[in-house]
């Protein structure tokens, strides 16, 4: 009887620990807007039975997700909210249903009014959905140079044949990304590959050094040329096992420039660069602060966009004195270019903002001109993530329901299964 009653009265401690729960806890979203750029902030603030508070925030357009945050000041209707990796702090009042207050940064303060109501999971209608008319299978190689393992899934494509169906390593852009090159709740390498695997070409993808399932080496002074070793050892490990025929390289912005560093020393059977420079990294860095700047809202007040590109550029140099952008700046992809003898297939999208097709089409096409079986092209209307878009801002990446556009997944597997 006793142990009922204690049973009894630790739901009724529970419920009225619930129901007493501060109306300040849940998520909470709304729009910044900063000199006329506006973004999501997505608050997550929470209270345990203990009656500690927790608290994290998102910003959907720029692909933060759990930024770490605390609450420093709460009682029945207000919230102070500090986000110290940002150097940020947002301070509301409830009224009315919503938190209405202010969000500082670097001693600029701005309004911020935020409203209680269910986080929507972005839209991603090509993002693949099981079941799957194919096969993977998830595996793992080693770069014994580094002490690197990679892990990865293989795929099987409909129609597979045992040492004959052809296959391609894929390579993620610059920063440790996942297998699927994961970004704005975007999956791009899922969708190709899912597309691949439904036109007979086989893909492996893997989690970049210190990311997802991937063990060893380092990723955070690792160069361009390291993490082409990676790649290489991919590509090993293909060969090696004797399932595949034709094996190629398919590299998104960095893993472009990785994809020729492998192509130079005949390492690949076929390359496909989305997005890959032609140019040195000091060259993409300024044309990608230039054509920043010109589509911010800003652009008006800056009086010469060269001098500011440049500017930005050297406070870059100046701040991050890290291996990797020390290399990045000065690597020249044009003689790995120049080297590259297999099949390649180099796309680049008009409203690149990141790779100028403005600044690296041509360089590419001059680089590539002694290779008779290369193919450049320029897809109109197209980002750096080869999305349709508007302007093709970074802040537009998010906003973008499709993940890739549709012409750009049949160029690749038509380019793959014509190579003889």
């Amino acid at each position: 009887m006793k142990k009922i009653f204690l049973a009894i009265l630790a739901v009724v401690l529970a419920v009225t620990t619930m129901s007493a729960q501060s109306p300040l806890a849940g998520d909470w979203s709304g729009t910044l807007n900063v000199m006329g750029q506006k973004l999501t902030l997505v608050f997550h603030i929470s209270q345990d039975a203990s009656g500690n508070w927790k608290a994290d925030m998102d910003v959907p357009e720029q692909g933060a997700k759990g930024v770490p945050a605390t609450v420093s000041s709460v009682d029945e209707s207000s919230i102070v909210v500090d986000v110290p990796a940002i150097g940020a702090k947002y301070s509301g009042k409830l009224s009315a249903g919503a938190l209405k207050g202010d969000f500082n940064q670097m001693g600029m303060k701005f309004p911020l009014v935020l409203t209680k109501a269910a986080v929507k999971a972005a839209n991603r209608p090509q993002n693949p959905v099981p079941p799957f008319p194919y096969t993977t299978r998830e595996v793992t190689f080693v770069n014994e140079k580094a002490g690197a393992t990679l892990a990865g899934t293989l795929t099987y494509p409909i129609g597979y044949e045992a040492g004959k169906t052809p296959v391609a390593i894929m390579v993620t852009g610059s920063g440790a990304q996942n297998r699927d090159e994961e970004i704005f709740d975007h999956k791009p390498f899922a969708v190709i590959a899912d597309y691949l695997a439904r036109h007979g070409i086989a893909t492996l993808r893997y989690d970049d050094r210190g990311t997802g399932a991937s063990k060893g080496g380092t990723d955070v002074e690792a160069t361009t040329v390291d993490l082409a070793d990676d790649a290489a050892a991919g590509i090993d490990f293909l060969r090696k096992s004797g399932e595949f025929g034709k094996v190629g390289i398919i590299g998104h912005s960095e893993g472009g420039l990785i994809s020729f560093i492998l192509g130079a020393s005949n390492k690949v059977d076929f390359i496909v660069s989305l997005a890959g420079p032609a140019t040195k990294g000091e060259t993409v860095l300024i044309s990608q602060f230039r054509q920043k700047i010109k589509l911010s809202p800003m652009a008006a007040m800056v009086p010469d966009l060269d001098a500011a590109a440049k500017m930005t550029f050297d406070k870059l140099v100046e701040s991050n004195k890290s291996e990797w952008m020390k290399a990045f700046i000065e690597f020249d992809p044009t003689p790995y270019i120049q080297a590259t003898k297999c099949p390649v297939l180099a796309l680049n999208g008009s409203l690149d903002s990141q790779v100028l097709a403005s600044v690296n089409v041509q360089p590419m096409m001059e680089a590539l001109k002694e290779n008779k079986n290369a193919k450049v092209v320029e897809i109109e209307g197209l980002n750096h993530l080869f999305q349709h878009c508007t302007t093709g801002a970074g802040e537009e990446y998010y906003t973008i329901e499709e993940t890739i556009a549709p012409e750009v997944l049949t160029l690749i597997a038509d380019f793959i299964n014509n190579i003889k």
